[in-house]
């Protein structure tokens, strides 16, 4: 069978900040691969480097030393206007908090990368309108986010992530603000995305969430401490990197 290609590769990832005259290392040393169709979980408790590995995949930050390819291309020297666009072509993001602008319908709010790619409007209306029916919210295009519920409001996020046809769709705790029935059905549509060829990255402290992907990987002072299939079934173990 053919190998997947790699969408992420991310080698020897350390990040360190500077608080006054503390430095926080929040990556210790990351060599992670995501592939093609791919489903992956990232899990770890608080201060495990999980928001940081997080805004690194997502283009939202750099590391301070290590590697970092999206579709082989290196990503970690790109200047600001070449990470922005990195993150609106390649990368579709899924939030806790669903970020839609209120003042704006779901149509206005799904087409919003389109506008910052520059695409014409009728071309934005087609893919808008497709994207919002792949996730069943067809006949909502024209409510304001205040008219729909919660779960609704999430599929508008996951309709806006889909429309540029990103690389990866990365999700962070996207049924943190929903009742145990809304998020399960959530997580019915991730899997329907993935069974469909998309890329899914997950970050979540749930671990029945977590459940749904396909490997779970484990954060622990800024290195993956383990990695695991569904089903609990160990298939990694790494050691601690050394601290710099």
């Amino acid at each position: 069978m053919m190998e997947r290609t790699p969408i992420i590769e991310i080698r020897g990832a350390k990040k360190r900040y500077t608080m006054g005259d503390v430095v926080v290392h929040a990556l210790n040393g990351v060599d992670l691969t995501i592939r093609e169709n791919d489903y992956v979980a990232i899990m770890g408790p608080s201060g495990s480097g999980k928001s940081t590995l997080m805004n690194i995949i997502g283009c939202l930050d750099r590391p301070t030393e290590g590697g970092y390819r999206l579709r082989s291309q290196p990503v970690e020297n790109l200047d600001d206007d070449e990470l922005s666009h990195a993150r609106n072509r390649e990368i579709g993001f899924i939030f806790q908090s669903f970020h839609l602008l209120p003042q704006m319908n779901v149509l206005q709010n799904v087409e919003l990368p389109m506008v910052y790619a520059g695409m014409a409007a009728a071309e934005r209306h087609r893919r808008a309108t497709a994207s919002i029916a792949r996730v069943g919210l067809g006949d909502r295009a024209h409510h304001l986010p205040n008219e729909l519920s919660g779960g609704q409001r999430q599929r508008v996020a996951i309709a806006r992530a889909l429309v540029n046809g990103p690389a990866l769709l990365l999700a962070d705790e996207p049924t943190g603000n929903l009742d145990s029935k809304t998020g399960r059905e959530i997580m019915a549509v991730f899997e329907e995305l993935h069974e469909a060829g998309n890329t899914i990255v997950l970050v979540t402290h749930d671990t029945d969430v977590s459940h749904h992907a396909e490997r779970v990987i484990h954060l622990r002072d800024g290195v993956i401490e383990r990695e695991e299939a569904v089903g609990d079934r160990t298939i990694a173990r790494r050691p601690p990197a050394a601290t710099a």
